[in-house]
């Protein structure tokens, strides 16, 4: 990372960067003759009272004192793609995940889509008016949250207020679904929420790679293709232990949908080694909810069961594909390390805080 300028470093940065790509080096440790150079590239989201954050790619905020920052500069917003991956804006990928695991209700605020598969409502904990309520997730935060393509409208506050008086009451945990590491993605959107008291969790990447590669291998009897899910695929899908009817309604949802099953040993009804999910949407495959019983694990059976969704892709007319891994899932990341996938952005989800404040 080259910073300087005739041998010196400079800082070409100030509060009026705000909302640009950055990259700063700042000194680590308070001993300066020891100190250590710390470089962090990712959006400036805010630069007050002499500190500065900045939000990494990842969507992790990361505060630097005014003071330790040694150089620093605004950098190009799209990084360089790796050659053989498909190219597409950050926008046009939000928005096929979206179509891909639809949310069963949806109500629009502005440039906001507010998206609810919450199944049966439960009653809520009434015992102490002081108390808040018992608030649920809801069958996958995917599907349970703001997605914000535009300006809602209104300003942030209301616009907050509004969202969480929605999903509150239908029973469920407020939540904002906000991309970072692209362009013209949702830091500052992020950073604003933050300071509201909304708590990042979950997060993760959505991953693309190029599709032919993916079926490039010889037919694979074991895998079963459906177009709904079974008992026997429900049985392995991760979040069984109550599926509510809403999973299923999102599961088979979007505009083509197809399921993989690698039965267990004897077939039947009884729990298979492997499942998969692929929605085709115009040139994008998406691929989620692919697992493997824990004692068939490292025998090639998730590479079989995408391999098969894949070519079903292709014979639909897809050409690229797209899945969404969460960030710290290392043995996932790296299947799909080697099967050809690169990042193309992150996302994570911010929280409403639990005191009700905004």
């Amino acid at each position: 990372m080259e910073f300087t300028t005739g041998g010196r470093l400079e800082v070409r940065i100030t509060a009026s960067d705000v909302g640009k790509r950055v990259s700063v080096r700042s000194l680590t440790g308070s001993d300066v003759r020891h100190a250590s150079f710390t470089d962090t590239v990712g959006v400036l989201t805010s630069w007050n009272d002499g500190v500065l954050h900045i939000t990494r790619r990842g969507g992790q905020s990361v505060p630097i004192a005014e003071t330790a920052v040694v150089a620093g500069k605004v950098v190009p917003d799209a990084p360089a793609r790796r050659r053989g991956v498909p190219a597409a804006r950050v926008r046009e990928l939000v928005e096929v995940a979206a179509r891909g695991w639809p949310a069963i209700e949806t109500a629009q605020l502005g440039g906001w889509t507010l998206r609810a598969s919450s199944g049966e409502h439960t009653a809520r904990d009434a015992s102490a008016d002081d108390q808040p309520p018992q608030l649920r997730e809801g069958f996958t935060a995917r599907a349970n949250s703001v997605l914000p393509l535009g300006d809602p409208g209104m300003p942030l506050d209301e616009a907050v207020e509004r969202a969480r008086g929605w999903y509150t009451s239908r029973g469920l945990v407020p939540r904002v679904q906000v991309t970072t590491g692209g362009e013209r993605t949702d830091e500052l959107l992020a950073a604003e929420l933050e300071q509201r008291g909304w708590r990042g969790e979950k997060y993760a990447l959505l991953r693309v790679a190029a599709l032919a590669p993916l079926a490039d291998r010889e037919p694979d009897s074991r895998v079963l293709l459906s177009r709904v899910p079974d008992q026997r695929w429900l049985s392995l899908y991760r979040r069984t232990g109550g599926l509510p009817d809403a999973a299923v309604k999102v599961l088979t949802g979007g505009p083509s949908v197809w399921f993989a099953t690698v039965p267990g040993e004897g077939g039947g009804s009884g729990s298979p080694d492997a499942i998969g999910r692929c929605v085709i949407d115009g040139r994008w495959a998406g691929f989620a909810a692919v697992e493997v019983a824990p004692d068939r694990r490292r025998q090639g059976l998730a590479t079989a069961v995408m391999a098969e969704l894949a070519r079903v892709a292709l014979d639909e007319g897809a050409s690229a594909a797209y899945l969404q891994v969460e960030s710290d899932n290392a043995a996932a990341g790296a299947l799909y390390d080697r099967l050809g996938f690169a990042d193309h952005h992150a996302y994570h989800y911010r929280r409403a805080p639990l005191d009700g404040s905004a």
